[in-house]
């Protein structure tokens, strides 16, 4: 017995002066722990300010029934009862029993109100008993942020999220998460609970240890309304066609600012929502669209020329026992390279590159090379697809007798639709290839952190004269008659482009589906925007050529750019020449908000300016336009009553 009590009075002298850190930070742990409070992630906003996703803070409020002393309970209970019956809509009496049962019980983690508003914290903060506090009255707050985007599904996938598996591993599409860690995440903040049984933790001071830090917000360089525009452009025309999925790019030529990006795709219900950006992150098949770069690399290597002859023969050259056709079906005879490629006549191009390029396939593969076509974009979006160009000096199964062939109307190559929008927009600039821009700057409140400047890839991906030439093609695809592209033809309004129609999964005819694009930029002269559109497994039985189904939205979101736009927005966009000019817009503006069925005066203003006013004043009108120029007569006086629907008809000089 002697030796037992000694070696008790061993082992606990042991736990205390010996062990006794280990376990008093073992029990501190076990009952009090350090919980991370997330930072409010920053803004996310449009290039106009408006918002395009932001961190909303949410609230539970929970009550510790044990910790107000009888007396305080018993003189609040009745009061607090009332409150959440006003808040919740049920009896006093229900709110009475329910707390009285929480005390009875100890429970010291009750739950009032889930996922509250600040307004509604506030508010609840004020109820008797809550309002005295954690100490006296029994208040736990728990704060919690959700992500949350004020314009829906319009460019979420674009816009983006952060978000963390069970395992812990980080998920960061999009804007929101390729600049989540150094702008918009913040700092953590701190707060210490205590452990008060059956899993439960209550926060032991009404305060933070630590506060977190807000992150940065960034500002997009989305243009709401074209985002608008496209997103519902690319829907209406999904829903039509019954396609899989597709995308659209809108791009200001000049510095890459990505304007309006919507990717949609169809759930098994038949609904259309942002499923995956397709834009950045879907490599394929150009088709067609891929003519464009395999006729700038042959000009600019002089190997061709647009006024050169090809033979379409019937509409069906092979290589290797493997056919190339053109879509009609009977070839356009012979044609010069110009036609061929406004036609889109496979058999014309393929014979132009073929003959060119056949002894040395690598000068055409380098010359692609030379205009970037092999590189990635380095986006920070995260998930960006691989460019693929067969090489014949690699050798793989991508490398064929037919791989040049193949080539040359978009088979073999693959890009994203990113990817080839930045080459097209290259040839609108006049050969300049500029980075593709998501970002205009960070801001801490009004204070920019970070600006974001034009990034050039290739200061010149082909000669002045080359882009000249190409700049013509695309024009003439859409203004030729025989152009694929004439069916987007409008007098009064130029575009430039390229009609792609591509198979897709050809290599088993059970499962053979198409992807129509149409890629260009508008106006056709000075450009100011390109634009892709790309459309996954159209309904055959509905249609299938670029031309049909992604060309008009293309038309349809180019024409509504400049001519959907609000008034007031129209008038400060203009360029006023003259003090006269200036002051009748101010007219035109006052006279349409003012009397909303007047006919205003727009003889005098150009005639594009004076169909962008009258389409969007208050009163539905159709207008008609007489040559182009400047409006010299208005079929309609100056002050007549306009009726819903009235035509008008303005002639121009």
């Amino acid at each position: 017995m002697f030796v037992f009590a000694i070696a008790v009075v061993f082992k606990l002298f042991s736990i205390q002066f010996i062990q006794g850190d280990k376990y008093r930070d073992l029990a501190e742990k076990r009952t009090v722990k350090n919980v991370t409070i997330p930072a409010n992630r920053g803004n996310v906003y449009a290039a106009d300010g408006s918002l395009l996703a932001t961190s909303v803070p949410k609230y539970d409020i929970r009550f510790d029934a044990v910790t107000p002393s009888e007396r305080r309970f018993k003189e609040h209970v009745k009061g607090l009862s009332d409150s959440l019956s006003k808040y919740f809509g049920k009896s006093s009496n229900h709110y009475q029993k329910t707390l009285s049962k929480a005390r009875a019980n100890k429970n010291r983690y009750f739950l009032l109100g889930r996922n509250l508003s600040y307004t509604d914290y506030i508010r609840f903060r004020s109820f008797p008993l809550l309002n005295l506090g954690a100490f006296k009255g029994g208040l736990i707050v728990e704060q919690t942020t959700k992500r949350e985007h004020p314009m829906g599904g319009i460019a979420q996938r674009t816009i983006g999220y952060e978000r963390f598996d069970d395992d812990g591993n980080v998920t960061r599409p999009g804007i929101d998460g390729a600049f989540g860690v150094k702008y918009l995440r913040g700092v953590d903040g701190h707060r210490l609970k205590q452990k008060i049984g059956k899993g439960q933790w209550k926060p032991v001071a009404d305060f933070n240890q630590v506060e977190p830090q807000d992150g940065y917000d960034v500002v997009t360089t989305i243009d709401v309304n074209i985002q608008d525009i496209a997103h519902h452009s690319l829907l209406q025309q999904l829903e039509k066609y019954k396609a899989d999925h597709g995308c659209v790019v809108v791009m200001d030529v000049k510095t890459g600012e990505v304007k309006a990006i919507s990717n949609l795709g169809r759930n098994k219900e038949g609904y259309y929502y942002e499923r995956l950006n397709y834009a950045v992150g879907e490599s394929h098949e150009p088709g067609s669209t891929f003519k464009l770069m395999a006729i700038t690399a042959a000009l600019e290597d002089k190997v061709i020329d647009t006024s050169d002859v090809v033979d379409t023969e019937n509409g069906v050259i092979k290589f290797y026992g493997k056919s190339v056709r053109d879509s009609n079906r009977r070839g356009y005879g012979k044609v010069s390279v110009s036609k061929a490629f406004e036609v889109s006549s496979n058999t014309g191009i393929v014979k132009a590159i073929h003959n060119a390029y056949k002894d040395k396939p690598s000068k055409f593969v380098d010359r692609l090379y030379d205009m970037d076509l092999n590189k990635k974009l380095d986006l920070p979006i995260i998930g960006e697809g691989v460019p693929i160009i067969p090489d014949p000096r690699i050798k793989n199964k991508r490398w064929s007798g037919i791989a040049l062939p193949w080539m040359a109307f978009g088979y073999g190559v693959s890009f994203t639709p990113l990817q080839t929008l930045t080459f097209y927009n290259a040839i609108a600039n006049d050969g300049v290839m500029v980075k593709p821009q998501f970002l205009k700057e960070v801001r801490e409140f009004d204070e920019v952190i970070v600006p974001f400047k034009r990034e050039v890839i290739n200061n010149r991906i082909c000669s002045k004269a080359t882009v000249s030439k190409v700049q013509k093609l695309l024009k003439n695809v859409v203004e030729k008659k025989h152009g694929t592209g004439n069916g987007l033809y409008s007098e009064n309004f130029s575009m430039a482009g390229k009609t792609g129609t591509c198979q897709k999964d050809y290599r088993d005819k059970d499962k053979l589906n198409y992807i129509s694009t149409f890629a260009g930029y508008f106006p056709a002269d000075n450009p100011k925007y390109s634009c892709i559109v790309v459309i996954h497994e159209p309904d055959k039985s509905v249609g299938y050529y670029g031309a049909d189904v992604s060309g008009p939205v293309f038309k349809t979101i180019a024409q509504k750019i400049y001519t959907d736009t609000p008034i007031v927005d129209e008038i400060r966009s203009l360029e006023v020449k003259n003090a006269s000019a200036e002051k009748q817009y101010e007219e035109f503006y006052n006279t349409a908000q003012t009397y909303k069925t007047i006919m205003p005066k727009v003889v005098g203003l150009p005639a594009m300016d004076a169909l962008a006013l009258l389409e969007n004043m208050p009163i539905n009108v159709k207008v008609k336009i007489v040559g182009s120029g400047t409006v010299k007569k208005q079929s309609i006086n100056k002050g007549t009553k306009l009726e819903k629907g009235q035509t008008i008809t303005i002639e121009a000089s």
